[in-house]
């Protein structure tokens, strides 16, 4: 720790926000593990990079430390914002009156905001019960694209496996319609 002018004490080490072996969100993926934290030399640089593995994907990603929270990573969301994402899936689906490639944008940017609210609404106004109309394909791949990043971090906040999570979900998601 380092003092500011103002004598408060200021984080200089981003590390410690983060640790190997931390299971954390990064936006555009969704749940990923730190493996762990390395040196390279990039452009006669030396970097420190956290090594993020998204095993589902069979994808590594290597993230400067010091761009870790300008990327939007952060580590998983608290039970506490599992149980409200939880209780957003309970409300009434909003399904905006907006042509559907304007709509199509909004759920697109909160799927990829990395905030398990908002992804967790993108779930619930494009849910479909057994008795509705069909969905189109770009709007069946954007919900699964949320329900797949919802189930996730509820799996690995609640330290389930992801198929017991994904019931969890679709249990809540069929309360609602019933």
């Amino acid at each position: 720790m380092r003092r500011d002018w103002s004598g408060m004490a200021k984080k200089t080490d981003k590390r410690s926000e983060f640790r190997a072996n931390d299971y954390v969100v990064y936006p555009a993926h969704g749940v990923g593990k730190i493996v762990s934290i390395e040196e390279q030399e990039v452009a006669g640089m030396k970097l420190e990079l956290f090594v993020i593995s998204f095993e589902k994907d069979k994808m590594t990603l290597r993230v400067p430390t010091a761009k870790a929270s300008s990327t939007g990573m952060r580590n998983l969301s608290s039970p506490d914002i599992v149980g409200k994402a939880m209780d957003t899936l309970k409300g009434r689906a909003r399904v905006k009156r907006a042509m559907w490639s304007r709509r199509a944008q909004e759920y697109e940017q909160k799927i990829n905001s990395g905030d398990l609210i908002s992804i967790a609404e993108v779930v619930r106004d494009l849910h479909r019960a057994e008795d509705q109309p069909e969905q189109s394909y770009s709007e069946r791949q954007l919900y699964e694209a949320a329900f797949e990043r919802l189930t996730r971090e509820v799996a690995a906040v609640q330290s389930i496996d992801e198929s017991k999570a994904a019931e969890t979900v679709e249990e809540t998601l069929i309360k609602r319609a019933a």
